[in-house]
């Protein structure tokens, strides 16, 4: 995948002028050592932090090594003065933690009391409005550590690439779904770029790059993709220019940003002047890391941006759609075993989900909604181009990030599992299962105004997004209730007629 940035973590100890430099020295190069034992390298940035000129020696350290993140480490209790500076300075996202103690036998010259440390530093963050990303319990041994750092680098690499991101809209949203519709501000809140385009853009550089000297080898890319599932290969040069021009735009008007995602109108005008469905091209992007949101949603390309960045996989977006049978449950057996009718649904879309995310017996093929609109009676022709198939079984993550018309932000993330049962229909499809989705469905989805379309991650990604959020200051963040835990607005009586 591309559209996104590597990102580069750095290590930077700080010591208190009253503790030996070297305890904290020593501590963070057991950590450095911990994380190449866990598989991945950090940048050591040599520079201990002790007072403010260390901070800018430090900060011109990260910039000459090129880190994009960094992780501040209490090797011992550190100025919080110091440290604050440096981190309020760092342009990127930060990560604070701190060294426990090793052993009963050193614990005079070498007690670093970075437990306590940790305290006078996020008060003093607190003071400079810096928000940094604290691990649930941020004091550990180096082994630890190394952990939490690898755990904060899907965090980082969220932050980094909304930094530089920009939303590329094609059209209005279509009439009867407004819920896509959200005010921008909140994506100039975060840092986005945003660019508004009319339909009529998009047809015309969809003609613009007609008989572009790509298309051959784009076509044929498709085929090999598709292998058998090539249901309409008179098709693939059209889809093959609407790919090229999407991707030559993109190019062209990056501007400042360095990263974008598209939310195109997809539907009803669209097939009557371009000739088929666009679904295809939109898996094909999401595969590559440029997701394309149907129907103008926004916020639903970000989120799904946001998945692809949290998992380092391809994401997709699917209506949370529709229930599922409970005849479907009984001839499942143990494939649905842990879960109630309740917790499931059918996540649904028309065919915009990468192929690697669907069974392999995946084909293109037409988009049967819309041709009982536009073309009723015969073959389908101007409705060809969807991605079919079941999706694969295993974990994912359902989420959202959505502007509110108050033009503040809310979000929603849960995990959950995708069933290995045949959902028995059509389009891009699977059987989702979260535990306690009923309750969730209806005091958070419904309750708190949320649109049917959801990011899928496929894989257990709230950690990052979690810790994302709270980076870019989103407060209200919706996780499924257990039993017994109320929703604020639940009515916990029973009804007295059953």
């Amino acid at each position: 995948m591309t559209n996104f940035t590597e990102t580069t973590i750095g290590i930077v100890g700080v010591s208190r002028d009253c503790f030996p430099a070297s305890l904290t020295k020593e501590r963070k190069e057991r950590v450095i050592s911990a994380c190449r034992k866990a598989g991945f390298e950090v940048t050591d940035i040599p520079v201990i932090i002790e007072n403010e000129q260390d901070a800018v020696k430090a900060l011109r350290e990260a910039e000459i090594k090129r880190v994009n993140a960094v992780v501040v480490y209490l090797g011992n209790f550190g100025p919080e003065t110091p440290a604050s500076l440096f981190i309020s300075r760092f342009k990127g996202p930060v990560m604070i933690c701190a060294a426990a103690e090793e052993t009963k036998d050193n614990l005079i010259n070498g007690r670093g009391d970075a437990y306590c440390g940790m305290l006078n530093l996020s008060y003093s963050l607190n003071l400079r409005k810096r928000k940094v990303h604290i691990p649930e319990y941020p004091v550990g041994l180096a082994d630890e550590i190394a952990v939490m750092i690898k755990n904060f680098i899907p965090i980082a690499r969220i932050i980094l690439g909304l930094q530089a991101l920009k939303v590329f809209s094609f059209g209005p949203r279509p009439q009867d779904f407004i819920a896509c519709n959200a005010p921008i501000k909140p994506l100039y809140d975060l840092g986005i770029e945003v660019m508004e385009n009319s339909e009529m853009d998009l047809l015309d550089i969809f003609k613009k790059a007609e008989g572009d000297p790509g298309i051959p080898a784009i076509a044929q890319e498709m085929q090999k993709e598709l292998g058998k599932g090539n249901a309409y290969p008179d098709l693939l040069p059209k889809l093959a220019q609407y790919e090229i021009a999407l991707k030559h735009f993109m190019k062209n008007n990056l501007g400042a940003s360095r990263y974008a995602v598209f939310a195109n109108k997809c539907w009803p005008s669209f097939e009557s002047f371009f000739g088929f469905v666009p679904c295809y091209i939109n898996s094909r992007l999401a595969s590559m890391g440029i997701p394309v949101a149907c129907e103008v949603d926004m916020y639903g390309a970000v989120s799904e941006y946001m998945c692809t960045l949290a998992g380092g996989l391809p994401a997709t977006l699917l209506d949370i759609n529709n229930t599922v049978p409970s005849d479907m449950l009984r001839e499942a057996g143990t494939s649905a075993e842990g879960y109630s009718q309740k917790d499931m649904f059918m996540g649904f879309h028309c065919g915009n989900t990468p192929k690697t995310c669907l069974h392999s017996n995946c084909s293109m093929k037409f988009q049967l909604i819309m041709k009982r609109l536009m073309e009723p009676d015969g073959e389908p022709d101007i409705t060809r181009g969807t991605l079919e198939g079941r999706l694969k079984p295993g974990q994912c993550t359902i989420f959202r990030l959505q502007g509110r018309a108050d033009t503040t932000l809310s979000s929603y993330i849960a995990q959950g599992n995708i069933l290995d049962i045949d959902p028995k229909s059509f389009g891009s499809i699977g059987i989702f299962a979260v535990k306690d989705l009923g309750r969730f469905y209806r005091h958070v989805l419904i309750g708190k105004n949320f649109p049917h379309h959801a990011a899928i991650a496929f894989t257990h990604a709230g950690h990052a997004l979690y810790g994302a959020l709270q980076l870019l200051g989103v407060t209200d963040v919706n996780t499924p209730l257990p039993s017994g835990l109320r929703y604020p607005e639940e009515n916990i009586f029973q009804p007295t007629l059953q």
